[in-house]
């Protein structure tokens, strides 16, 4: 059977027209219903995929999802819960002011920092969540809403959780640990100080107490010190430096300086004149407002003018001149000492020479005065 002829066949079958149309007629008839149904099918497929393609992410509407850390924990415990809103940016979310879990307690919640994925808001909280109770315990669902700016709303709900709490006294078998003794407190500086001050205290008053009671031992006898006068020290003095070498190995100066030092020694020891520390005018000027006689004065001025020129002018004078200065000296010492009968030799027993000698000075000076 030729092509025609099952074409014939075919349009009398399904468009039922009878098979005495010409063959022109009936070809423009198949192709005309050819063409209907492509259109057809072309336009059905555009409204499958106009369904089936995906709305802008700005259209969608609020979604929401959560995370939790762990599912098993000690009584006690902390569990972090994670939820996570993506919406609009044009809308806010309104987290609950608080929160009732039943069993779970809410330790605490913190925002995390907002995002932006694909034109979309995602904004975060964390919540920090514990519980007291052995078991498997719910962490029920609760209530988030999202506002927009025309003031409706959309409520978004959590997803709810099954955690399970375990003892944190079991070992590895699921036995009861048995109970630890008392743990022994530290020694430290805080708990040992104030036992260290009282040993310290209850030691000192023991000490006191027995000072206090220990009997009395005869005080030991005080020997009598006889002081030494200023002009027998000046004498010893003079002496020795006379007896020295100086003035043969050239030491002119150092000579000087020391016969000026016992002298200025002396008029210290003798008229309470800081001799040592003042110049020769001053020195001067302090024995004459003590009553020296005028040419003992004079002598001073004489002998501590010499030894000022030696120390200070780089005087340099004869060995004659050098035992001149130092005669000048020892005239000054007899002109200014004492004399014995003026002298009251009744010595107490005092701590030191140092009391006794100004207590015989100044007998000696009003002896001298009278």
């Amino acid at each position: 059977m030729s092509t025609l002829v099952r074409w014939q066949m075919r349009c009398q079958v399904r468009l039922q027209v009878p098979c005495q149309v010409p063959c022109q007629v009936r070809w423009q008839l198949w192709w005309a219903g050819r063409r209907h149904i492509s259109a057809g099918v072309f336009v059905t497929a555009l409204l499958i995929g106009s369904a089936s393609a995906p709305v802008p992410l700005r259209a969608q509407s609020a979604r929401i999802r959560t995370e939790l850390d762990t599912a098993l924990v000690s009584v006690g415990g902390r569990m972090e819960l994670t939820v996570r809103v993506e919406h609009d940016p044009t809308t806010i979310v309104v987290w609950p002011d608080s929160l009732d879990l039943g069993s779970v307690e809410v330790l605490g919640a913190e925002p995390l920092p907002p995002a932006n994925e694909g034109g979309r808001s995602i904004t975060r909280a964390r919540f920090t969540l514990a519980a007291f109770e052995l078991g498997n315990i719910e962490i029920p669902s609760f209530d988030i809403q999202v506002e927009a700016p025309d003031g409706s709303s959309t409520t978004l709900s959590t997803d709810r959780y099954v955690i399970t709490v375990q003892s944190v006294g079991l070992d590895e078998g699921g036995d009861i640990r048995a109970i630890r003794g008392p743990l022994g407190i530290p020694l430290g500086v805080i708990y040992v100080l104030p036992w260290i001050l009282l040993l310290a205290l209850l030691g000192g008053l023991g000490y006191w107490i027995w000072v206090k009671r220990r009997p009395a031992q005869a005080s030991p006898r005080r020997s009598v010190v006889i002081p030494r006068f200023p002009h027998e020290d000046a004498y010893e003095a003079l002496d020795r430096l006379s007896a020295s070498d100086l003035v043969e190995r050239g030491e002119i100066k150092e000579y000087h300086i020391l016969a000026s030092e016992i002298i200025r020694t002396y008029v210290e020891g003798r008229f309470g004149v800081y001799a040592l520390e003042m110049t020769t005018g001053e020195v001067v000027e302090g024995l004459r407002g003590g009553d020296v006689l005028e040419d003992a004065v004079q002598t001073f001025g004489w002998f501590a003018g010499r030894c000022d020129l030696v120390k200070f002018a780089k005087l340099w004078p004869a060995p004659d001149a050098c035992r001149d200065s130092l005669e000048a000296a020892r005239t000054f010492v007899d002109q200014t000492r004492p004399r014995e009968d003026h002298i009251d030799w009744r010595v107490g027993s005092g701590d030191g020479a140092g009391s006794g000698a100004s207590d015989l000075v100044a007998v000696s000076r009003n002896g001298e005065e009278g």
